[in-house]
């Protein structure tokens, strides 16, 4: 078996490398060549590919995120890689697993502080081969939605949830996609203002989303507007067996009978509906043990709640702990 690892896309094999995305039940946007394209066009991001082959045959592979800040302290203290949603397996091959995972081990160790595998499908068979690699796994719960007629999934809806679908329809507000980047910068802005003053955690800077909306073969953006002004939206992934909430917003409370999260969350739901997608993926709701408001929101929409975890390993504990420790100052270094 032959691994290597990809940083200019442009010397993979694109034909192999989408046939076992393709064919494999786990295959998905966050480990596609389409998001390598798209993380690699933005600030912050460097993405990486490492790819087992055998033979002219891909077996497995990881699409990886190496993240950063910009400020100078900030941006060391935040080095960190991220994988949404892989590695990719191979018949779940714990013996082509561990291979990845080492050769993932040796090149990115000197490179950041942490590095933190993402699971959206359930990696339970990977377990093993990870806790022998020297990762901990973490706990994270999410929903997920199974999708199949608008009539169907509106009766999986909390009562409460459907009763503020209707009123806020009823009252004139509408979900629209965007027209104009001009549309997306609306979005961001109330974006922006709920991460500063109620998430507190880092957003991306606006590039991130300008380039998801001129790449239309990446997902969609679902708006709720009122007379003609964005009060709320949201950012979709999609492949070929979900749609995901990616980052979501709404002017909640600032205006009576309407609400604009339950719409933008309806959204993406009924657009999996209409065009044969089976799941809407909620993408986290919290570690079990600790207060997530949010979570309470999520469970209204007839998910399952499902534990599949996150996978961390330190490369640097002394950097890693500094940076927890001058949280206040420097910010979150994990998001």
């Amino acid at each position: 078996m032959k691994i290597r690892v990809i940083e200019d896309i442009n010397t993979i094999d694109k034909d192999s490398f989408n046939c076992f995305q393709e064919q494999h039940p786990n295959g998905n946007f966050f480990q596609s060549l389409e998001a390598f394209t798209y993380f690699a066009s933005v600030d912050k991001y460097k993405p990486l590919i490492i790819v087992a082959t055998e033979g002219e045959e891909v077996v497995g592979s990881l699409l990886a995120i190496i993240m950063k800040e910009k400020n100078k302290i900030k941006g060391f203290l935040s080095r960190r890689c991220i994988i949404y949603n892989g590695p990719v397996i191979k018949n779940d091959d714990a013996e082509i697993t561990l291979q990845l995972l080492q050769y993932f081990d040796k090149i990115i160790a000197k490179r950041v502080i942490y590095a933190e595998f993402r699971a959206f499908f359930d990696m339970e068979l990977y377990k093993g081969v990870f806790h022998n690699s020297g990762y901990k796994f973490e706990e994270h719960l999410n929903y997920i939605v199974p999708v199949t007629t608008i009539e169907e999934n509106k009766k999986l809806l909390n009562t409460s949830k459907r009763r503020q679908l209707h009123l806020s329809l009823k009252n004139g507000t509408v979900i629209t996609e965007p027209e104009s980047l001009a549309d997306i910068k609306s979005f961001y802005s109330i974006l922006s203002e709920l991460y500063k003053n109620k998430v507190k955690k880092p957003l991306p800077e606006f590039d991130f989303f300008e380039k998801f909306y001129n790449n239309k073969k990446l997902g969609k953006y679902f708006l709720v507007k009122y007379e003609n002004k964005i009060i709320g939206g949201i950012m979709c992934p999609i492949d070929k067996n979900k749609i995901y909430e990616w980052f979501i917003c709404g002017l909640d409370g600032q205006y009576k009978n309407f609400y604009p999260s339950v719409l933008a969350t309806w959204a993406p739901i009924e657009f999996a509906a209409n065009n044969g997608i089976k799941y809407f993926d909620f993408l986290g709701a919290g570690k079990p043990n600790m207060d997530y408001g949010v979570r309470e929101f999520k469970s209204k929409f007839g998910g399952e709640l499902v534990n599949y975890g996150r996978f961390v390993k330190i490369y640097n504990k002394q950097l890693y702990s500094f940076g927890k420790l001058g949280l206040e100052i420097i910010g979150k270094i994990r998001k």
